[in-house]
Formats: structure tokens, C-alpha cells, sequence
């Protein structure tokens, strides 16, 4: 364990930033040895003189008639957010950063056929805080490496600015607490893109929950499992190797609000309902390690990584809830398997199964419903959200496409739609810390020989009065944003 945490400290010049400021900004985010061996008590002691500044639960931030954005991050991801934003109407991508400047060319050529013009803020290490410090932002978007998220939502928040994230949103439980606190004192909302809580059949089915379709939600299995193996080991995919390196650093669950978005949505998480205490297992590493070992063998540049102990290829983690309810969340990067989510939900009345495809519905009699009953059921929940962007398609007489099965394009259309309406946005900081928090107490929990761990209530209690979120139907009086061609 001494090693593992302590090499990554060594290594971690990420995506992004010099080798001297990531790691000064890692170090930030990893405590100390012998704190995350007393975590369990620090969590204890810190929940107990923890109290709510102001409840961001179902918090209405006054209305933004032009949504202002600024981006931290135009790799990959963020030039592919940059293009999806453009088709959201009422929308000014004003502003972007980079410690690589060659990286604006991707986002330049994203946006070459739209009105946006950002202004681009390179040249140092901290060029992206220069980007936050303007006045005329109201939203950022992060979109680096994990372990950069929190320390840069804070700092975003306590320049006035809405936060929306890429996930994790955190990688620590410390780094969650200050999320909470700053959001909660700037009364800012920090809100993780957990796209997979968007993807049409998740909508559809969280609409039934919602409706008592299911009955008492019992249990959910959920899951991110795909290979992942080409990507991470790719020289030029991730700056500086930086997922290969987190996956020969860390233990536990270092990716899980995928499988755990959805269900908890269902589970009224943070609303009724909140994750109580967690165990995780961890299979042992049965490919990373001699994927390094055999390139290396005809590449130098892959010595250093032949070195690593890699965490295991399979992270199982089981929660309870405080009602009683369980999570079994999943997450294999590693083994040649398709695409999966699991997304099992099963209720006292009913149960749903996502992957692997077809997607499936029950109500009981040992069996699934046969396909006309499905697309019955999937038509008559379908949620308001998802005829809106019907009217859109046949607006614009064409397919609406984007990223992860569309979710990518309803995520961001809504949230720039509740910010321009003054509605509470679908998930909060709360969701955000209660997702990540894992990260760490997985990885506790797994070089502790899968001993139970607590997890926080970053609610500090209200959870027990919150209302449930997440306006899919569009109820609360939004919808006037509009996709464009």
C-alpha cells in the first residue's frame, strides 16, 4: 500500500499541466499514509462537527438568460463537450484553457462552423485560473484528468461561476467535503455530467420508479465494464499515460458513477434514501501488468510501467443504503468482454435489466416481458424529456445524434435549460460527493481485506427531508432552450 500511493506522487505528471504542478496538484489530493489508514475515524470525526451552511437540495439559482461557458480541458473530451454545447441554443462558449496551446486546434475545428469564438488561455500551469476569474462566465465545464476535477470546481465556485463536471467529480473523501462547503458557502451549483443518467431506456425506467411501477426498489446492479486496454496503454490518447498510471496506483473502484448514477437516481439517493456503508473486493491484476511487460520488451518507453503493481482487473463493491436497499457496482477496464452496464433494478413489483442487450422488463411470473408488452411500456413512461427531444428531431426534420446513445446532448441541453429557467439542476453536490466518495473508500476497503467502511453524509442529515429531483418529465415549468441543426 506504501508504495503504490506514494509512486504515483512520483509519476503523476498528468494530462495537462508540467510534471511539477500535477504533481504539486496531486499531492493535494492524496493524504497522508497515515491518515487514509485512520479513515474510518476521520470520517467519524469530521461527520460529528460537520453542520449544512445552506441546503443545495433542489436549489434555484437566479435565471441566466445566456449561459456563459468557459472550458478547462480541450483534449478529446473537451473539444467533443464544445461541439455538443454548440447545438444547445442560448449558449456562448466564450472562453477555453490549456497548458498544451496545440490542443486548440481540435477545439477550433469543432466549433469552425458555428458563432463560437472562445478566447484561449495558455502558457502556464495556472492559465486555467486566469479563465475562471472572469466576470463575464457564469458556467464552467471540467474536463481534465480525474484527480484535477475537485481541486478546480472549488476554485471555479469561489470565483462565482456554476461548476459541471466531467466524473468522478473527486478522488478523495477530503476533496468531497470541500466541494460540499464551497458549493454550500457560494450557494454555487456543482453538478457531475453523469451522462449515463440520461441515456433514453435509464430515463424511461427511473420514470416508472417514479411512478411506482416497481413497487419498493430492493436492489441494483450496476456497472462500467468494457476493455479499456487499447486506450490506456495508447502513447498518444492520454497525455503523459495518465490513466495507465492511475490504474497502477490505485486500488478499488477508481471509476463508478456510471453503474451507480442511474440506480441511485432510482433509489432516491440523497432524497429519502442515502449510502450507508460499503465493502469492496478486488480480483488481482491478470493483464496489466504483462501487457506492459511484453511491450516493453520492444519499447523502452514502456519500462517504467512494467514496474507497476496494477490494480485488479474486476472491483466489486456492495452498499447498503440507511433503507435498507443494496448496490452491487462493478468495474472492469481490462478483460476483452463488450460494453456493459449491467443496470439490473429490482423492485417488490417489478425488474429491469439494461445489459447485456436486448433491454428487458418484468413483472414477475419468472420471465421477461415478451418484445410488444417492452415497447409498450417503454412508450407509456416514456419521460417528457425524451418527447421534447422528439419535437426537436421533427423540428428540425432530421436525427438528433450525440455521444453515449444521446445522452451527451440531453445532459448539457438540460442543464443550460434549468440555468436559464431558474430550476434546480438534475443532480447536485451532494450526488456528486456521495458518487465519488467511493473512490477512496473502495480502495480503503480493499487494502483493508474488504473490511465495511461508513460513508459520509455529505447532507449532513437532510437527506431525510429532501425531495426527490431530477425533472425528467419537465414539470417544473422549463423546455424553452432549443437543439439547433
Amino acid at each position: 500500500m506504501k508504495n503504490n500511493r506514494r509512486d504515483f506522487l512520483k509519476i503523476a505528471g498528468l494530462a495537462g499541466l508540467s510534471l511539477t504542478a500535477a504533481n504539486t496538484l496531486y499531492a493535494q489530493t492524496v493524504v497522508d499514509e497515515q491518515d487514509f489508514n485512520n479513515l474510518p475515524k476521520r470520517i467519524e470525526k469530521y461527520q460529528k462537527r460537520h453542520q449544512q451552511h445552506f441546503n443545495m437540495s433542489g436549489y434555484a439559482a437566479p435565471k441566466i438568460d445566456t449561459v456563459r461557458i468557459g472550458i478547462i480541458g480541450t483534449g478529446n473530451r473537451g473539444s467533443h463537450h464544445a461541439g455538443t454545447i454548440s447545438r444547445v441554443s442560448d449558449v456562448e462558449i466564450k472562453a477555453a484553457s490549456d497548458v498544451l496551446p496545440e490542443r486548440f486546434e481540435k477545439i477550433k475545428k469543432t466549433l469552425e462552423e458555428t458563432d463560437h469564438r472562445p478566447e484561449f488561455y495558455s502558457g502556464s500551469d495556472e492559465a486555467w485560473k486566469e479563465m475562471c476569474e472572469r466576470s463575464d462566465l457564469d458556467l464552467i465545464l471540467i474536463t481534465t484528468p480525474t484527480f484535477m476535477h475537485a481541486k478546480m470546481a472549488v476554485y471555479a465556485m469561489e470565483q462565482g461561476k456554476h461548476v459541471i463536471t466531467e466524473v468522478p467529480a473527486a478522488v478523495t473523501i477530503d476533496e468531497c467535503w470541500e466541494l460540499v462547503k464551497t458549493s454550500e458557502r457560494t450557494k454555487k451549483h456543482c453538478m457531475m455530467m453523469e451522462n449515463y443518467s440520461f441515456m433514453p431506456f435509464q430515463m424511461t425506467t427511473l420514470n416508472m420508479a417514479k411512478q411506482g411501477f416497481f413497487g419498493e426498489i430492493v436492489h441494483g446492479d450496476g456497472a462500467y465494464n468494457t476493455s479499456k486496454m487499447g486506450n490506456n496503454f495508447s502513447k498518444t490518447l492520454y497525455s503523459d499515460m495518465w490513466w495507465l498510471r492511475m490504474y497502477g496506483s490505485r486500488r478499488g473502484n477508481i471509476y463508478p458513477t456510471h453503474g451507480m448514477g442511474p440506480i441511485a437516481q432510482m433509489m432516491n439517493v440523497n432524497r429519502g434514501d442515502r449510502l450507508d456503508f460499503m465493502v469492496s473486493v478486488e480480483s488481482k491484476d491478470f493483464m496489466m501488468k504483462e501487457k506492459a511487460k511484453e511491450l516493453a520488451k520492444d519499447d523502452p518507453f514502456f519500462e517504467e510501467f512494467a514496474k507497476m503493481a496494477y490494480r485488479g482487473n474486476m472491483s466489486s463493491m456492495l452498499i447498503k443504503t440507511k433503507q435498507g436497499r443494496t448496490l452491487n457496482i462493478q468495474h472492469d477496464a481490462t478483460s476483452p468482454s463488450p460494453h456493459n452496464l449491467i443496470h439490473g433494478v429490482y423492485g417488490t413489483k417489478g425488474s429491469v435489466l439494461f445489459d447485456p442487450a436486448p433491454h428487458r422488463i418484468s413483472t414477475g411470473n419468472h420471465k421477461w416481458a415478451d418484445k410488444k408488452t417492452h415497447d409498450e411500456l417503454m412508450e407509456k413512461f416514456k419521460p417528457g424529456l425524451l418527447h421534447k427531444f422528439e419535437d426537436f428531431r421533427r423540428g428540425l426534420g432530421a436525427d438528433i445524434k450525440s455521444g453515449h446513445g444521446g445522452s451527451d446532448l440531453i445532459n448539457v441541453w438540460h442543464i443550460i435549460d434549468c440555468l436559464r429557467s431558474g430550476l434546480p439542476l438534475d443532480q447536485d453536490v451532494y450526488d456528486a460527493a456521495a458518487l465519488s466518495a467511493v473512490v477512496e473508500l473502495s480502495e480503503w476497503s480493499v487494502l483493508n481485506n474488504s473490511s465495511s467502511i461508513k460513508v459520509p453524509d455529505f447532507t449532513a442529515g437532510a437527506w431525510k427531508t429532501n425531495k426527490p429531483n431530477m425533472d425528467i418529465n419537465l414539470e417544473n415549468g422549463s423546455g424553452t432552450t432549443t437543439v439547433l441543426s
